[in-house]
């Protein structure tokens, strides 16, 4: 039986292998230390019987205004769990948190451009693609930044896509 439980610091010792798939993007461990410090309710692993983790999801909330919203940083299941609606499971958490907890108009995630798989899996969820991001992934493949509308966005402003590309440089961040 899966359990779906909050990420704790002991994970970080024990995810590795999820991380070992090239479409995953991995981060230095203080870079996983803020996320965990600062957004605990949107970072879940998915773990198997016998404590083995079978994926997790990472993100943050941010924006201000009707750009308010839930980030997806990173959701991976490794290669062995797949299609199982891990990865759905772990998106449905962070988007009932970002819509009901922190009230964000949209959940947003940005994903290669070349992962067919991962884009069609987000489309399955609703997502949309917003717009093309130019060299997003290390300056040289583009990404896509894709949407879902919550609740409180009632006219679905936020997911109206842009008509053209936008540059790294022309992102907001917080």
């Amino acid at each position: 039986m899966t359990t779906i439980r909050r990420f704790c610091c002991n994970d970080l010792l024990r995810f590795t292998s999820v991380n070992l798939d090239h479409l995953t993007e991995t981060f230095n461990m203080s870079f996983y230390m803020t996320y965990l410090a600062r957004w605990p309710d949107y970072f879940h692993v998915a773990e198997a019987p016998g404590h083995r983790i079978m994926g997790y999801i990472m993100g943050k909330v941010e924006g201000q205004g009707e750009s308010w919203h839930g980030h997806v940083t990173a959701v991976t299941v490794a290669p062995e769990y797949r299609r199982q609606q891990l990865a759905k499971k772990l998106m449905n958490l962070l988007e009932d948190f970002s819509d009901k907890i922190d009230k964000g108009y949209f959940v947003d995630l940005f994903v290669r451009a070349s992962n067919t798989p991962a884009i069609k899996m987000y489309e399955k969820l609703g997502y949309v693609i917003y717009r093309r991001v130019l060299r997003y992934y290390s300056g040289e493949e583009d990404g896509l930044d894709m949407r879902k509308a919550l609740s409180r966005d009632v006219e679905k402003k936020s997911i109206i896509p842009l008509k053209r590309p936008v540059t790294p440089d022309e992102l907001e961040y917080d």
